[in-house]
């Protein structure tokens, strides 16, 4: 059979791009705002995770144009050989700093991060286990491993336990868990994740690519809004998203962190991150770390959003945090909506199935710390609008699920 059979058979992208309600690739023209130029008409910028808005940031921008002039463009190698710049070694040292952890190491791509962690820290006889709405990443990150993995539903504290029953005694076990859920915003239920740890001598994980930034003192992330920093043992994090960059990075001990750098394959075989986006993530913490109230303030703009989107009757979840789910019905009618707002001047991104269940479509909002009241009162508008006009449309449901990978 040819190889590429499977690639003609796979037309249902092409499908709907015939129908017009094709959501992806929608090409940006101006910077990562509040307000951007999308394929030529101006968009209410409700899908990014640029949650400081820090990058349209003078300092910011101002640092990663230094860097391109004292670095150059690339370091043209691995971390491991001649791809350490002394930047590096700063942003390692004032990200585990500002977690309060002994160590740091940066990685390329948040991606890259959660890959790099968990095939390196488990080995052939130890368990993983993992809310079952953790990111893409830590799945395949478990994947690469050796370990094996198991899971247990969405916050479900009774069947992690159950889980942990299952971890053989002479078996080293690591609970992972996002800290804030990129889907529905929520937050995870630490504090009962560590006491079990506790309980069965385990590790636990935080991916903190949405709680950075976002939540606990000055930004620090889901284990200071807990006050269980010292209880975490691996905090995982991404720059591209509140630190208005590109990578990631591990905050452990030392010994951790030396483990990893000297034993995780997609570390020590990566080029290392550009000095352009290094100077600009420290830029932005060192910004977050001289103005703490910009977490406070990106908050309240999401409550002022989340009243905002209730007053219109527009269908959403109540989690702290600036995701907002505008819950959809399937996934005609949930792509038809993203494809009116997109049009009617509102960006959001549809969330269908595997990442939802197949009647459970959304379309996923997230805040800046930038955007205005009124901003959001016109986008309530536009959405109730659209909701409206999307309602009396005559859906047909197609099946959707090879289009989405989560």
């Amino acid at each position: 059979m040819d190889l590429f059979k499977k690639c003609v058979n796979f037309t249902r992208p092409a499908d709907y791009r015939a129908r017009g309600i094709y959501p992806y690739f929608r090409c940006l023209e101006s910077k990562q705002a509040k307000e951007v130029i999308m394929e030529g008409k101006r968009r209410i910028m409700l899908g990014s995770n640029n949650y400081l808005g820090l990058t349209t940031c003078p300092e910011v921008i101002e640092a990663a144009k230094e860097a391109l002039e004292h670095y150059g463009t690339g370091c043209s190698g691995s971390r491991f050989m001649n791809g350490t710049l002394d930047l590096h070694i700063e942003l390692e040292n004032e990200i585990s700093d500002f977690l309060k952890k002994e160590d740091a190491i940066l990685f390329s791509t948040g991606f890259q991060t959660n890959l790099g962690i968990l095939s390196s820290i488990l080995g052939p006889n130890d368990y993983v286990i993992c809310d079952k709405e953790n990111h893409a990443s830590i799945y395949d990150g478990c994947r690469l491993s050796y370990g094996t993995m198991l899971r247990y539903s969405h916050s479900d504290m009774e069947q992690l336990e159950r889980q942990l029953k299952k971890v053989p005694e002479e078996s080293g076990c690591l609970i992972v868990t996002d800290g804030v859920f990129s889907m529905k915003g929520d937050i995870a239920n630490l504090p009962e994740i560590v006491k079990l740890a506790k309980k069965y001598g385990a590790r636990v994980m935080v991916d903190d690519s949405h709680g950075l930034g976002v939540i606990g003192e000055g930004g620090r992330g889901t284990a200071s809004y807990f006050g269980l920093e010292k209880e975490v043992d691996i905090c995982m994090g991404t720059f591209s998203k509140s630190l208005a960059s590109l990578g990631g990075y591990l905050a452990a001990d030392s010994v951790v962190v030396d483990y990893v750098k000297n034993t995780s394959r997609p570390f020590m075989f990566s080029a290392s991150l550009t000095p352009a986006n290094t100077a600009s993530a420290l830029a932005a913490l060192r910004y977050l770390k001289k103005h703490p109230e910009l977490p406070e303030h990106l908050l309240e703009i999401a409550d002022y959003a989340r009243n905002a989107f209730e007053k219109a009757g527009i269908p959403i979840s109540r989690a702290h945090t600036p995701i907002i789910p505008i819950y959809t019905k399937g996934q005609d009618y949930t792509l038809t909506l993203a494809k009116n707002l997109y049009e009617a001047g509102v960006y959001v991104n549809p969330v269908l199935p595997p990442g939802t269940p197949p009647d459970a479509c959304m379309l996923r909002t997230s805040l800046m710390a930038t955007v205005t009241e009124d901003l959001i009162d016109e986008a309530a508008r536009i959405i109730a609008q659209q909701i409206k006009i999307t309602d009396e449309m005559n859906i047909q449901e197609k099946d959707l699920s090879e289009l989405v990978i989560r």
